[in-house]
């Protein structure tokens, strides 16, 4: 089985998720990606079951090679498989590449047709360029965790690493377009983004208001901010329904559907405005009808009338939804020690990628005598490199 991108070759010096979140969409693509670590292994490899599950969940299916880039002789190693490339990957922390001789500039001046992909936390250019950046630090400076929590509590993070994982997809996306300009022209080029621009681009909606009145978003708990209802949760039964019904046609047809039509014309709640200047009202209203329901019954009623709304899930609910499973988001791999174990696949469909490799991720420097045999060294010089530490074949 061929993707778009078979034949094309991604040499990825990424750790934890941006980097390799990105090349793994390349690999579900059909490049041929390999892994460059330390020997020691890179950072997910020592931080235990999240590292694991980082590890598995972005490195399907690379080529995984172990070296001291330290060392002059693992350089070297490094440039030889970058000879061969069409696409370079790294996060590491600014300056480190530069410092091995495998920056963006030494790379490019060597090999003009290359795609050169960085990375950062704060972005090359500014006065942060140096610093150390992870996803909960690019949600505070972004304004992320300004705008999340109860509109009387402090500051909270989104519940998982919600800017690293989308750095990924954005990476990916502007490789592919340097890619594509690099098959039209035959040049290469240098792409670069940040967790802190993704995590202030994410946020779209709220910039695209604080632009247009100057009026700083504020937490409010669920509920947006200027439209009501919406993204309101609903108590039932058994658990919660989140709720969005908030223009002229939908409230109204939400209303009748509790047996409230009343509601749709109550000055308190006749326009958007109303709503969201009495919300605290109206939930009290649409919560004591969503009380009397289980969320089946709550879904049933609202989902065929074409009002939005979703039950709020667990993971354990969230794996056996049978909409999620018809996606084949999730699928069996196989790790390097032939045990088969569930992780998660990339979130699009190809007709020309009817299905996604089952291997699983490598283990540290899994394909290091593979790889180096397949750029032309000698058993003798792998055994030397390996006892001297520069590399590390598993």
């Amino acid at each position: 089985m061929t993707g778009p991108l078979d034949g094309v070759r991604v040499v990825d010096f990424g750790q934890f998720i941006a980097a390799p979140a990105a090349t793994q969409i390349l690999v579900d693509l059909g490049a041929d990606v390999i892994k460059v670590e330390p020997v020691h292994g890179e950072s997910s490899r020592l931080i235990g079951t999240y590292g694991e599950a980082i590890l598995r969940n972005y490195n399907r299916n690379k080529r995984c090679i172990a070296l001291d880039l330290k060392d002059d002789r693992g350089q070297q190693v490094a440039r030889d498989l970058i000879a061969s490339a069409d696409i370079v990957v790294q996060n590491l922390r600014p300056g480190v590449m530069e410092s091995f001789g495998l920056g963006a500039e030494d790379v490019r001046t060597a090999h003009p047709g290359i795609i050169y992909a960085t990375v950062s936390g704060f972005g090359l250019q500014g006065p942060s360029k140096y610093r150390p950046g992870l996803d909960i630090a690019a949600q505070a400076e972004s304004g992320i965790m300004w705008v999340t929590g109860e509109a009387d509590g402090e500051p909270q993070r989104v519940g998982f690493p919600a800017v690293d994982a989308a750095a990924g997809h954005v990476f990916a996306q502007a490789i592919l377009g340097a890619y594509i300009r690099r098959l039209r022209t035959g040049d290469g080029d240098t792409v670069e983004t940040s967790l802190l621009e993704v995590a202030v681009h994410l946020q779209g909606p709220n910039w695209g208001e604080y632009l247009l009145t100057g009026n700083e978003p504020m937490r409010k708990g669920n509920g947006q901010p200027t439209v009501a209802p919406a993204a309101d949760v609903m108590p039932t039964r058994d658990g919660a329904i989140v709720v969005s019904a908030y223009s002229v046609v939908h409230f109204a047809r939400l209303c009748t559907l509790l047996g409230r039509p009343e509601l749709a014309s109550d000055p308190r709640f006749a326009t958007n405005d109303s709503r969201v200047h009495h919300r605290p009202a109206l939930l009290t209203e649409l919560r004591a009808a969503f009380a009397e329901m289980t969320s089946d019954e709550a879904m049933a009623l609202l989902t065929p009338n074409g009002v939005v709304a979703g039950r709020i899930s667990s993971y354990g609910e969230v794996r056996k939804n049978p909409d999620v499973e018809a996606t084949g988001i999730f699928i069996d791999v196989i790790d390097p020690d032939g045990v088969e174990h569930t992780t998660l696949g990339s979130p699009w469909h190809l007709g020309s990628v009817p299905r996604f490799s089952t291997a699983g991720a490598p283990a540290l420097g899994q394909h290091t005598t593979e790889v180096l045999t397949e750029f032309g060294y000698a058993t003798s010089t792998i055994d030397a490199l390996t006892d001297a530490g520069v590399v590390h074949c598993r």
